[in-house]
Protein backbone atom coordinates (compact mmCIF):
# COMPACT_ATOMS: atom_id res chain seq x y z
CA UNK A 1 0.00 0.00 0.00
CA UNK A 2 1.16 3.57 -0.61
CA UNK A 3 2.50 5.15 2.62
CA UNK A 4 0.55 8.41 2.52
CA UNK A 5 2.12 11.04 4.78
CA UNK A 6 -1.26 12.07 6.18
CA UNK A 7 -1.98 8.56 7.43
CA UNK A 8 1.56 8.21 8.81
CA UNK A 9 1.03 11.37 10.86
CA UNK A 10 -2.42 10.21 11.97
CA UNK A 11 -1.31 6.83 13.27
CA UNK A 12 1.88 8.16 14.88
CA UNK A 13 0.75 11.43 16.47
CA UNK A 14 -2.53 10.08 17.81
CA UNK A 15 -0.56 7.22 19.36
CA UNK A 16 1.58 9.71 21.24
CA UNK A 17 -1.39 11.87 22.23
CA UNK A 18 -3.82 9.21 23.37
CA UNK A 19 -0.98 7.18 24.85
CA UNK A 20 0.04 10.12 27.03
CA UNK A 21 -3.59 10.61 28.05
CA UNK A 22 -3.72 6.95 29.11
CA UNK A 23 -0.70 7.38 31.35
CA UNK A 24 -1.86 10.65 32.90
CA UNK A 25 -5.39 9.39 33.46
CA UNK A 26 -4.45 6.07 35.03
CA UNK A 27 -1.71 7.51 37.23
CA UNK A 28 -4.06 10.23 38.44
CA UNK A 29 -6.81 7.68 39.11
CA UNK A 30 -4.33 5.70 41.23
CA UNK A 31 -3.23 8.89 43.06
CA UNK A 32 0.34 8.49 41.79
CA UNK A 33 0.71 11.99 40.34
CA UNK A 34 2.28 14.57 42.70
CA UNK A 35 -0.19 17.33 43.70
CA UNK A 36 1.07 19.95 41.27
CA UNK A 37 -1.57 22.44 40.17
CA UNK A 38 -0.28 22.77 36.61
CA UNK A 39 1.18 19.38 35.65
CA UNK A 40 -1.96 17.42 34.78
CA UNK A 41 -3.68 20.26 32.86
CA UNK A 42 -0.44 20.84 30.95
CA UNK A 43 -0.06 17.12 30.18
CA UNK A 44 -3.68 16.89 29.00
CA UNK A 45 -3.16 19.89 26.70
CA UNK A 46 -0.05 18.25 25.22
CA UNK A 47 -1.90 14.93 24.78
CA UNK A 48 -4.90 16.51 23.09
CA UNK A 49 -2.59 18.67 20.97
CA UNK A 50 -0.80 15.61 19.58
CA UNK A 51 -4.11 13.84 19.02
CA UNK A 52 -5.70 16.82 17.29
CA UNK A 53 -2.65 17.26 15.06
CA UNK A 54 -2.88 13.63 13.97
CA UNK A 55 -6.61 13.79 13.34
CA UNK A 56 -6.28 17.02 11.36
CA UNK A 57 -3.44 15.53 9.30
CA UNK A 58 -5.66 12.62 8.30
CA UNK A 59 -8.00 14.96 6.42
CA UNK A 60 -5.15 15.86 4.03
CA UNK A 61 -5.56 12.45 2.42
CA UNK A 62 -9.17 13.15 1.50
CA UNK A 63 -10.17 14.37 -1.93
CA UNK A 64 -12.84 16.54 -0.29
CA UNK A 65 -11.76 17.36 3.28
CA UNK A 66 -14.89 19.46 3.76
CA UNK A 67 -16.91 16.23 3.68
CA UNK A 68 -14.93 14.59 6.50
CA UNK A 69 -17.85 15.10 8.88
CA UNK A 70 -19.81 12.46 6.96
CA UNK A 71 -17.49 9.76 8.30
CA UNK A 72 -19.14 10.08 11.71
CA UNK A 73 -22.48 8.82 10.38
CA UNK A 74 -21.31 5.26 9.63
CA UNK A 75 -20.31 4.22 13.14
CA UNK A 76 -22.53 1.11 13.02
CA UNK A 77 -20.43 -0.53 10.32
CA UNK A 78 -17.18 1.41 9.84
CA UNK A 79 -14.17 1.30 12.15
CA UNK A 80 -12.99 4.58 10.62
CA UNK A 81 -16.24 6.19 11.69
CA UNK A 82 -15.96 4.63 15.14
CA UNK A 83 -12.45 6.03 15.41
CA UNK A 84 -13.76 9.54 14.75
CA UNK A 85 -16.65 9.17 17.19
CA UNK A 86 -14.38 7.71 19.88
CA UNK A 87 -11.80 10.47 19.37
CA UNK A 88 -14.43 13.19 19.76
CA UNK A 89 -15.89 11.38 22.78
CA UNK A 90 -12.44 11.38 24.42
CA UNK A 91 -12.11 15.16 24.50
CA UNK A 92 -14.94 16.03 26.97
CA UNK A 93 -13.76 13.74 29.81
CA UNK A 94 -10.15 14.75 29.17
CA UNK A 95 -10.95 18.47 29.36
CA UNK A 96 -13.17 17.95 32.41
CA UNK A 97 -10.41 15.89 34.01
CA UNK A 98 -7.92 18.72 33.60
CA UNK A 99 -10.47 21.27 34.85
CA UNK A 100 -11.37 19.13 37.85
CA UNK A 101 -7.70 18.72 38.75
CA UNK A 102 -7.31 22.50 38.56
CA UNK A 103 -10.41 23.42 40.56
CA UNK A 104 -10.94 20.55 42.97
CA UNK A 105 -7.49 19.00 43.26
CA UNK A 106 -6.19 15.44 42.77
CA UNK A 107 -7.89 13.91 45.83
CA UNK A 108 -11.47 14.45 44.71
CA UNK A 109 -13.18 11.26 43.56
CA UNK A 110 -14.63 13.07 40.53
CA UNK A 111 -11.11 13.94 39.38
CA UNK A 112 -9.99 10.33 39.57
CA UNK A 113 -13.10 9.07 37.78
CA UNK A 114 -12.67 11.60 34.98
CA UNK A 115 -8.99 10.66 34.67
CA UNK A 116 -9.90 6.99 34.40
CA UNK A 117 -12.63 7.77 31.83
CA UNK A 118 -10.22 9.81 29.70
CA UNK A 119 -7.61 7.03 29.83
CA UNK A 120 -10.12 4.34 28.85
CA UNK A 121 -11.47 6.44 25.97
CA UNK A 122 -7.92 7.02 24.77
CA UNK A 123 -7.37 3.26 24.59
CA UNK A 124 -10.73 2.77 22.86
CA UNK A 125 -9.82 5.32 20.20
CA UNK A 126 -6.46 3.68 19.49
CA UNK A 127 -8.23 0.33 19.36
CA UNK A 128 -10.64 1.67 16.74
CA UNK A 129 -7.71 2.97 14.69
CA UNK A 130 -6.07 -0.44 14.88
CA UNK A 131 -9.25 -2.20 13.74
CA UNK A 132 -9.44 -0.05 10.62
CA UNK A 133 -6.45 -2.02 9.37
CA UNK A 134 -6.90 -5.31 11.22
CA UNK A 135 -10.37 -5.74 9.72
CA UNK A 136 -9.16 -5.54 6.10
CA UNK A 137 -9.14 -9.18 4.97
CA UNK A 138 -7.57 -8.54 1.53
CA UNK A 139 -4.29 -7.41 3.16
CA UNK A 140 -2.59 -10.29 4.94
CA UNK A 141 0.01 -8.10 6.67
CA UNK A 142 -2.80 -6.29 8.49
CA UNK A 143 -5.53 -8.90 8.93
CA UNK A 144 -3.81 -10.95 11.63
CA UNK A 145 -3.58 -11.35 15.38
CA UNK A 146 -0.68 -8.91 15.73
CA UNK A 147 -2.08 -5.67 14.30
CA UNK A 148 -4.62 -4.59 16.93
CA UNK A 149 -2.54 -5.47 20.04
CA UNK A 150 0.56 -3.91 18.49
CA UNK A 151 -1.21 -0.59 17.94
CA UNK A 152 -2.15 -0.49 21.62
CA UNK A 153 1.37 -1.45 22.68
CA UNK A 154 2.94 1.27 20.54
CA UNK A 155 0.49 3.87 21.86
CA UNK A 156 1.28 2.96 25.46
CA UNK A 157 5.00 3.09 24.65
CA UNK A 158 4.64 6.44 22.84
CA UNK A 159 2.75 7.87 25.77
CA UNK A 160 5.36 6.50 28.16
CA UNK A 161 8.32 8.26 26.54
CA UNK A 162 6.33 11.49 26.31
CA UNK A 163 5.22 11.14 29.93
CA UNK A 164 8.79 10.51 31.06
CA UNK A 165 9.98 13.67 29.29
CA UNK A 166 7.27 15.83 30.87
CA UNK A 167 7.71 14.25 34.29
CA UNK A 168 11.49 14.68 34.24
CA UNK A 169 11.14 18.35 33.29
CA UNK A 170 8.54 18.95 36.01
CA UNK A 171 9.47 16.76 38.98
CA UNK A 172 12.64 14.88 38.12
CA UNK A 173 12.61 11.27 36.98
CA UNK A 174 11.77 8.57 39.57
CA UNK A 175 13.15 5.13 38.90
CA UNK A 176 9.67 3.55 39.01
CA UNK A 177 8.48 5.59 36.04
CA UNK A 178 11.74 4.99 34.20
CA UNK A 179 11.39 1.22 34.69
CA UNK A 180 7.80 1.38 33.43
CA UNK A 181 8.85 3.24 30.30
CA UNK A 182 11.78 0.86 29.77
CA UNK A 183 9.46 -2.16 29.98
CA UNK A 184 7.14 -0.51 27.45
CA UNK A 185 10.07 0.08 25.06
CA UNK A 186 11.22 -3.53 25.27
CA UNK A 187 7.66 -4.83 24.91
CA UNK A 188 7.11 -2.65 21.83
CA UNK A 189 10.38 -3.84 20.28
CA UNK A 190 9.45 -7.46 20.96
CA UNK A 191 6.00 -6.95 19.46
CA UNK A 192 7.49 -5.42 16.31
CA UNK A 193 9.98 -8.23 15.88
CA UNK A 194 7.22 -10.82 16.35
CA UNK A 195 5.07 -9.03 13.75
CA UNK A 196 7.87 -8.96 11.18
CA UNK A 197 8.66 -12.61 11.84
CA UNK A 198 5.00 -13.47 11.31
CA UNK A 199 4.48 -11.63 8.02
CA UNK A 200 7.79 -12.91 6.62
CA UNK A 201 6.73 -16.52 7.23
CA UNK A 202 3.06 -16.10 6.36
CA UNK A 203 1.91 -17.63 3.09
CA UNK A 204 -0.13 -15.55 0.61
CA UNK A 205 -3.86 -15.58 1.33
CA UNK A 206 -4.68 -16.29 -2.31
CA UNK A 207 -2.88 -17.15 -5.51
CA UNK A 208 -3.80 -16.37 -9.08
CA UNK A 209 -5.05 -19.93 -9.37
CA UNK A 210 -7.32 -19.78 -6.34
CA UNK A 211 -8.55 -16.27 -7.19
CA UNK A 212 -9.64 -17.33 -10.65
CA UNK A 213 -11.02 -20.70 -9.54
CA UNK A 214 -8.67 -22.54 -11.89
CA UNK A 215 -6.46 -24.23 -9.30
CA UNK A 216 -7.56 -27.69 -10.41
CA UNK A 217 -6.06 -27.07 -13.84
CA UNK A 218 -2.53 -26.64 -12.48
CA UNK A 219 -0.27 -23.61 -12.73
CA UNK A 220 -2.13 -20.42 -13.69
CA UNK A 221 -0.46 -17.45 -15.29
CA UNK A 222 -1.84 -14.38 -17.08
CA UNK A 223 -1.68 -14.25 -20.85
CA UNK A 224 -1.17 -10.50 -20.76
CA UNK A 225 -1.05 -7.63 -18.28
CA UNK A 226 -4.41 -6.03 -17.38
CA UNK A 227 -2.88 -2.59 -18.03
CA UNK A 228 0.27 -1.45 -19.80
CA UNK A 229 0.42 1.82 -17.87
CA UNK A 230 0.20 2.77 -14.20
CA UNK A 231 -3.35 2.87 -12.86
CA UNK A 232 -5.12 3.52 -9.55
CA UNK A 233 -4.68 -0.01 -8.20
CA UNK A 234 -0.95 -0.01 -8.88
CA UNK A 235 -0.50 3.48 -7.47
CA UNK A 236 -2.51 2.98 -4.27
CA UNK A 237 -2.24 -0.75 -3.62
CA UNK A 238 0.78 -1.92 -5.57
CA UNK A 239 3.48 0.13 -3.87
CA UNK A 240 6.71 -1.83 -3.70
CA UNK A 241 9.90 -1.40 -1.72
CA UNK A 242 13.07 -3.38 -2.38
CA UNK A 243 13.77 -6.17 0.10
CA UNK A 244 17.21 -4.76 0.94
CA UNK A 245 15.71 -1.32 1.62
CA UNK A 246 12.99 -2.82 3.80
CA UNK A 247 15.58 -4.72 5.85
CA UNK A 248 17.62 -1.58 6.34
CA UNK A 249 14.57 0.45 7.34
CA UNK A 250 13.55 -2.24 9.82
CA UNK A 251 16.89 -1.89 11.59
CA UNK A 252 16.56 1.90 11.59
CA UNK A 253 13.03 1.68 13.03
CA UNK A 254 14.10 -0.70 15.81
CA UNK A 255 17.09 1.40 16.83
CA UNK A 256 15.42 4.81 16.60
CA UNK A 257 11.99 3.92 17.96
CA UNK A 258 12.82 1.49 20.75
CA UNK A 259 16.47 0.83 21.59
CA UNK A 260 17.77 4.41 21.61
CA UNK A 261 14.85 5.70 23.73
CA UNK A 262 15.33 2.77 26.12
CA UNK A 263 19.03 3.57 26.48
CA UNK A 264 18.36 7.27 26.99
CA UNK A 265 15.73 6.51 29.64
CA UNK A 266 18.31 4.42 31.52
CA UNK A 267 20.80 7.29 31.24
CA UNK A 268 18.18 9.73 32.55
CA UNK A 269 17.24 7.40 35.43
CA UNK A 270 20.89 7.34 36.49
CA UNK A 271 20.74 11.13 36.86
CA UNK A 272 22.67 12.15 33.74
CA UNK A 273 20.98 15.21 32.17
CA UNK A 274 17.54 13.61 32.66
CA UNK A 275 15.57 16.40 30.99
CA UNK A 276 17.70 16.47 27.83
CA UNK A 277 17.93 12.66 27.70
CA UNK A 278 14.18 12.11 28.01
CA UNK A 279 13.29 14.82 25.48
CA UNK A 280 15.76 13.27 23.04
CA UNK A 281 14.23 9.85 23.75
CA UNK A 282 10.78 11.16 22.84
CA UNK A 283 12.05 12.78 19.64
CA UNK A 284 13.88 9.62 18.54
CA UNK A 285 10.83 7.52 19.34
CA UNK A 286 8.73 9.84 17.17
CA UNK A 287 11.18 9.61 14.26
CA UNK A 288 11.54 5.85 14.62
CA UNK A 289 7.80 5.23 14.79
CA UNK A 290 7.30 7.29 11.64
CA UNK A 291 9.74 4.92 9.91
CA UNK A 292 7.91 1.94 11.43
CA UNK A 293 4.55 3.29 10.23
CA UNK A 294 5.99 3.84 6.74
CA UNK A 295 7.07 0.21 6.63
CA UNK A 296 3.70 -0.94 7.96
CA UNK A 297 2.05 0.52 4.88
CA UNK A 298 4.84 -0.05 2.34
CA UNK A 299 5.13 -3.77 3.11
CA UNK A 300 1.38 -4.38 2.90
CA UNK A 301 0.22 -6.23 -0.22
CA UNK A 302 -3.36 -6.09 -1.43
CA UNK A 303 -4.69 -9.24 -3.10
CA UNK A 304 -5.78 -7.26 -6.17
CA UNK A 305 -2.12 -6.87 -7.16
CA UNK A 306 -1.81 -10.59 -7.98
CA UNK A 307 -3.46 -9.82 -11.30
CA UNK A 308 -0.54 -7.51 -12.07
CA UNK A 309 2.16 -10.00 -11.23
CA UNK A 310 2.99 -8.50 -7.83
Amino acid sequence: MIPASSVLLLTTLTGFGFGLLVWVGFLAALALVPPSLFFVPMAVVVALGFSAAGLMASTLHLGHPERAWRAFSQWRSSWLSREGVAAMATYPPAVLFAASWWWFGPDMIVTRILGLAAAVMGLVTVGCTAMIYASLKPIRQWHNRHTAPDYLIYAVFSGAVLMVALWAAWFGLPWELAVGALICALAAAGAKLAYWRFIDRQKPLVTLASATGLAALGNVRPLDRPHFTENYILREMGFQTARKHAAKLRHIALVLAFFCPALLIVVAALGTVPVIATILAALLALAGLLVERWLFFAEATHVSTIYYGR
